[in-house]
């Protein structure tokens, strides 16, 4: 799909681009043999976690449920309706669907697409509620000259042709907070106020904010105040460490468990993708401690 090598060939140029970070210290002081023991034990369940395919991109689809099952991961992020037979075959969730977006710069904020856009999203709601699944992703797109109050416009006229229909099916429309100073150039819903601006305006339990950690730190930082202000306006979260979107242990910035304490605290229910590239060779020793690190 069109968001999948978008944002596979982005994060190609972020690694070109990232020079090596030695990892030292607390979080990183986990070693395999530890991370294999406490996967063993049942996670305290205070995080429902996910995974984004395109991070794997080496396995099948087929290969990463089997593995994620294995880590304690109940869920498979931005898969479409090609993709659930797969999910529902191994027991796994889809807790962020895709499928129905033109790509992440010709979206909502432009009255051009909206056609188009409505066609799609008209096709994917039923689809998603059909296969017993909530959130559906959306982006604004570029901004293109236009300030915020324009796009703030065209986008409520376009969603508000899809609202009604999302809440008779029960599907929430998510609308990704990317940041536009690294990966996206020029993407208008790049801060978690015009997010929450745009939700205002629409009014409605079915439109809410897919909240990108590592994005907003890039954009704002402040990611627990504005996870405690904002979070009614929040339907799910991705992970990534800062810089360069690899593993949230201690050679980025952020301290991740106190990210998820912060996020259990306001009574989230929802998931929590982990959407880093690892950096180290073994991708899933990764992508285990990640997990072990946001278990709180």
């Amino acid at each position: 799909m069109a968001i999948k090598q978008n944002r596979r060939s982005a994060i190609r140029n972020i690694v070109a681009g990232t020079a090596a970070i030695t990892a030292a210290g607390m979080l990183a002081s986990f070693k395999k043999e530890e991370i294999k023991e406490k996967l063993s034990e049942k996670l305290k369940g205070n995080i429902n976690h996910s995974v984004s395919p395109w991070c794997y991109h080496e396995l099948t689809l087929d290969q990463l449920c089997i593995t994620a099952k294995e880590i304690g991961i109940t869920g498979v992020d931005l898969c479409g309706p090609k993709d659930w037979p797969t999910l529902q075959k191994h027991g796994m969730y889809s807790p962020m669907c895709n499928g129905a977006e033109i790509n992440l710069t010709d979206a909502f904020g432009d009255t051009q697409f909206h056609d188009t856009l409505v066609k799609n999203y008209t096709e994917m709601i039923p689809l998603v509620a059909k296969n017993g699944y909530t959130n559906l992703i959306c982006f604004s797109g570029s901004r293109r000259g236009k300030d915020d109050e324009t796009g703030w416009k065209n986008c409520v006229e376009g969603l508000k042709r899809l609202i009604p229909l999302a809440e008779k099916h029960k599907v929430v429309l998510c609308m990704e907070l990317l940041n536009s100073k690294i990966d996206h150039k020029d993407y208008q819903c790049d801060r978690v106020e015009w997010g929450v601006e745009l939700a205002k305006r629409l009014n409605s339990e079915n439109f809410k904010l897919l909240f990108d950690i590592y994005h907003m730190q890039i954009m704002e930082g402040d990611i627990i105040r504005n996870i405690t202000d904002y979070h009614q306006y929040i339907a799910h979260y991705h992970t990534g460490g800062i810089p360069g979107r690899h593993e949230i242990d201690d050679t980025q910035e952020l301290y991740y468990p106190a990210v998820m304490k912060a996020i259990v605290a306001t009574g989230f229910k929802g998931y929590v993708g982990q959407e880093f590239v690892p950096k180290q060779p073994d991708k899933i020793a990764s992508l285990k401690k990640a997990i072990l690190i946001c278990d709180v």
